[in-house]
C-alpha cells in the first residue's frame, strides 16, 4: 500500500466574478483530480478550530493528525527547527519577514507594500540577514537566515507574552500604525523593526534590486512567536514510513520534528514558478525507495490568494494537476494498491487576501475501494455530499482506515 497526500495550500476560495462566479477550483481544468473525484469519498473538514488562528501551521499539524490544541505552540519554532536551530526550552522564536515598506519619514506612518519584497531570492536575503545579524545579534537576540523572505529571530530567555503580532500578509497595502506592537514586552522587537529600516534602506542588495525595478527588502517584521514542542514520531503514530516534500520551512519543520524524511527539491520556490516536476519526481522516488507515505505540500495557490492573483491561482491548480498529480498517479499504478488524499490546509480567498477557518473540501481515493463520487473536485461538490469532519486532526486517521 502506498499513500499520497497532495496538500494544495490555500486552494479553497469563494466564487470570483472574474471567473464567471466560480471558485478557482471550479474554474480550473484539472482532469486528474476530476477523474479521481468520480470514484472518491468527498466532503468538508474543519482543519482550524474557531478558537485558533487560521494559519498553515495549525492547519497542516491538523491534517497530519497532530491536534493543534495540544501540539501547537507557535509557527516560528517549526520553521526554526527546519533551518537547524536547536532551540533551548527558554528560547522564544519569531518569524522575521523581509518586507517592503513605503518611504514616509516616520516609521509608524509607513504602509506594507509587499509582505515578501517581490519574492526576494534566498541568496539576496542571505546577504541582507547577514548585515542585520552583524547589527543586531547579541546575547539576547540572534537572527538566522531562512528561505526567500522567511527568516527567524531567537529571543534568549524571551517571552511569548507580547500582545498581538500581525502577520504581514494580512495587512499588505495597509498603513502599519494600527498594527504596531503595543505590549510593553514587545518594545524591543518594535525598536528593532524601526531600526532595521535605517539599516536596510540603502543596502547594496536593495539598491541593485531597485535598479532592476524590484521592490527593496527594507524592513524586518516579526510575528508567529512560540516555543518548541515535541511531536510524536509519525512512524510511531501511524506505523508508516513517511516523507514530506515542500519549499516552505514551516512544513519542513513539522517533518523534522515528527521524524519524517524531509525532501528538498531544487527550484522549489513556494510560488507559481516552483519546480512542480521536481516535486513529482521526488515523490515517485520516495515511494520507490520504500516509503509508505508521501506528503506533497504546494504553496503556490496560497501565495496567489494573498496577492489577489486570480488567473495565477486558477493556473496553479492546473499545474499541480498536470505536473504533479498526473505523473505521480501514473507511477502509483505499478503498485497493487494505493490511496490519495487531496485537500487544502485552509482557504485563502482572493477577495480577502488572507486565510479563513471555513470548512474545506477533501477527496479520498482508494484504488481497491472505488465508490461513486462527484464529477469534479470543488468546494460545492464536496459540500453536496453532506459529509463533514468536525475535528480536522482526525482526517488522516479516517483516510488511512478507509
Amino acid at each position: 500500500m502506498k499513500t499520497l497526500v497532495l496538500l494544495c495550500d490555500g486552494m479553497a476560495d469563494y466564487p470570483v466574478k472574474e471567473l464567471g462566479d466560480k471558485t478557482p477550483m471550479g474554474a480550473s481544468v484539472t482532469p486528474n483530480m476530476d477523474k479521481l473525484a468520480k470514484k472518491s469519498y468527498m466532503g468538508l473538514v474543519k482543519t482550524v478550530a474557531d478558537n485558533m488562528k487560521p494559519g498553515s501551521d495549525v492547519a497542516n499539524l491538523a491534517v497530519l493528525g497532530y491536534d493543534p490544541q495540544i501540539y501547537y505552540s507557535g509557527r516560528s519554532p517549526l520553521e526554526a527547527g527546519s533551518i537547524g536551530i536547536d532551540m533551548k526550552p527558554t528560547d522564544v522564536s519569531f518569524r522575521c519577514n523581509l518586507v517592503t515598506l513605503s518611504d514616509e519619514t516616520d516609521y509608524a506612518d509607513k504602509t506594507i507594500l509587499d509582505y515578501c519584497a517581490d519574492d526576494i531570492s534566498t541568496a539576496e536575503a542571505r546577504e541582507i540577514v547577514k548585515t542585520l545579524s552583524e547589527h543586531f545579534n547579541n546575547d539576547e537576540f540572534q537572527l538566522y537566515s531562512g528561505v526567500s523572505y522567511r527568516h527567524c529571530l531567537i529571543w534568549n530567555n524571551g517571552t511569548t507574552d507580547v500582545g498581538t503580532l500581525t502577520p504581514p500578509h494580512d495587512i499588505t497595502g495597509k498603513p502599519i500604525k494600527d498594527y504596531i506592537p503595543s505590549h510593553p514586552n514587545a518594545k524591543k522587537l518594535y525598536d528593532m523593526m524601526v531600526e532595521s529600516y535605517d539599516v536596510l534602506k540603502d543596502h547594496p542588495v536593495n539598491k541593485a534590486r531597485e535598479a532592476r525595478g524590484l521592490r527593496p527588502a527594507n524592513s524586518m517584521w516579526f510575528w508567529g512567536e512560540g516555543t518548541r514542542k515535541a511531536l510524536m514520531p509519525f512512524e510511531e503514530k501511524y506505523g508508516l514510513k513517511g516523507s514530506i516534500i515542500s519549499a516552505v520551512d514551516l512544513l519542513k519543520g513539522i517533518g523534522k520534528f515528527s521524524g519524517m524524511n524531509v525532501v528538498n527539491v531544487e527550484g522549489a520556490t513556494g510560488y507559481i514558478d516552483t519546480n512542480f516536476e521536481g516535486k513529482a519526481s521526488a515523490a515517485i522516488r520516495e515511494f520507490k525507495n520504500g516509503q509508505d507515505f508521501v506528503y506533497i505540500h504546494v504553496e503556490a495557490p496560497d501565495e496567489c490568494g494573498h496577492r489577489h492573483e486570480i488567473e495565477n491561482k486558477k493556473r496553479s491548480l492546473e499545474l499541480i494537476d498536470e505536473k504533479i498529480l498526473g505523473p505521480v498517479l501514473n507511477a502509483l499504478e505499478e503498485y497493487d494498491d494505493y490511496k490519495v488524499l487531496i485537500m487544502p490546509d485552509h482557504a485563502t480567498p482572493l477577495e480577502l487576501r488572507t486565510h479563513t477557518n471555513d470548512p474545506i473540501p477533501f477527496l479520498m481515493y482508494h484504488k481497491k475501494g472505488e465508490i461513486e463520487g462527484k464529477d469534479e473536485l470543488t468546494e460545492q461538490t464536496c459540500k453536496e455530499t453532506g459529509v463533514f469532519i468536525e475535528k480536522g486532526h482526525n482526517i488522516l486517521s479516517i483516510f488511512l482506515s478507509r
